[in-house]
């Protein structure tokens, strides 16, 4: 791809794939077949890798850069970041790594398929607590993991994901006994390339990891054994299929594999990680206002609401804010208002109804009538009798 070089497919099929260059009278070719009957995995048994068709052949606009393959290649720019490219960020990355030119709406589809590969942070998590330490260790850990139990309890359904740090797996065990600890399949599959410098089996991992049926798994584990026995040895016995296998894990893991959703979260407070304490905590809860205000579904009702000589804490439900001026004089005050425009609420329906046309019409909608003479008074004779007292 990078070369500008498109193929076509002269042979697919379950156990073999063949492709060749689109000049027929080019020597490119590729041959790969499965590693054994059983597997899913092919592995390339033919390859000659010189091109001798034209100069003109080569087409920027690749047929084999689908959006698929760009979200894959580009994913990695989004780890670790707070953003990362947008769409003419991946077209800038297609055309300099890959050597593809590719139109803006298949980088925003490239870009969207990139995000569910590696669960975007923005859209994906939901934080629960924070807590502020002096180091990562196990006695930090335990009192962390105390106060999150204190919140949403114990039981076998709840799933802990980590990387394999022992004070994280100490902690875990002292004060969950219900939930199921697994590993960062990630943080696992870097271990491996670093380990065993087998990049190239990273396929068959991750195959293995999101594998629904325990047969499935044995599949790509023998791929893996067949190549990589020591890979093999140290996924079963040093980590331990239950710890990052979807099919072996003891509890409900659910779609979650990796720690990449922490990740995401670290890069939020990059910049924010070394200020004061007071100031790091005013960030997160800023952050996490919007992040609710944002995705709240159901009717949004609570703002915080920055600006002028005093910030304000709307309730539009309530037509209540914490400046005073909403509560006491019924009309929106310049939070109100702000939070309404947000809200996309009309800033008329937060107004007292005594304010109104109608409670305004209502107020004089009766009549007074004119007294008529005092000769003409018919009143009744306990009434003329009546002693009043100055």
């Amino acid at each position: 791809m990078k070369g500008n070089f498109e193929f076509r497919t002269r042979k697919s099929n379950r156990s073999l794939w063949v492709i060749e260059c689109i000049d027929p009278n080019c020597s490119w070719r590729l041959r790969a077949s499965k590693i054994v009957p059983e597997s899913t995995k092919f592995v390339i048994r033919k390859y000659v890798g010189v091109h001798c068709c034209s100069l003109l052949n080569r087409n920027a606009n690749h047929r084999q850069a689908t959006y698929v393959v760009i979200g894959e290649q580009v994913a990695p720019q989004y780890v670790g970041v707070e953003k990362g490219p947008g769409p003419k960020g991946v077209q800038t990355f297609a055309r300099t790594k890959l050597g593809a030119q590719i139109s803006y709406y298949k980088a925003w589809r490239g870009r969207k398929h990139a995000h569910t590969l590696i669960r975007d942070g923005n859209g994906q998590c939901y934080p629960l607590a924070w807590g502020i330490v002096d180091s990562e260790n196990e006695d930090a850990w335990t009192w962390f993991l105390t106060q999150l139990k204190e919140v949403i309890g114990d039981t076998d359904e709840l799933a802990l994901i980590s990387d394999r740090a022992p004070s994280i797996k100490k902690a875990i065990s002292i004060v969950f006994e219900k939930a199921h600890h697994g590993a960062c399949a990630w943080h696992v599959a870097q271990n491996i390339k670093n380990k065993f410098k087998c990049a190239d089996i990273m396929g068959s991992y991750w195959s293995a990891v999101n594998a629904y049926r325990c047969e499935d798994f044995a599949g790509y584990m023998t791929e893996i054994s067949h190549r990589y026995p020591r890979v093999a040895e140290y996924l079963e016995n040093e980590v331990g299929f239950e710890k990052w296998s979807r099919c072996h894990y003891p509890g409900l893991r659910y779609n979650i594999t990796t720690t990449n959703m922490v990740e995401s979260l670290n890069s939020m407070l990059v910049n924010a990680r070394d200020f004061p304490y007071v100031a790091l905590l005013d960030v997160i809860q800023e952050k996490m206002s919007k992040w609710w205000n944002d995705r709240r579904i159901l009717n949004p009702v609570t703002y915080h609401v920055k600006g002028g000589e005093l910030e304000g804490v709307v309730d539009i439900f309530n037509k209540t804010c914490t400046c005073k001026e909403f509560d006491i004089d019924k009309l929106p005050c310049v939070h109100a208002i702000a939070a309404a425009h947000h809200a996309q609420v009309s800033v008329y329906s937060l107004v007292s109804p005594y304010y109104t046309k109608e409670y305004y019409v209502l107020a004089y909608g009766e009549t007074i009538y004119p007294v008529r003479s005092q000769s003409q008074w018919d009143v009744p004779n306990e009434v003329a009798t009546r002693v009043v007292l100055p």
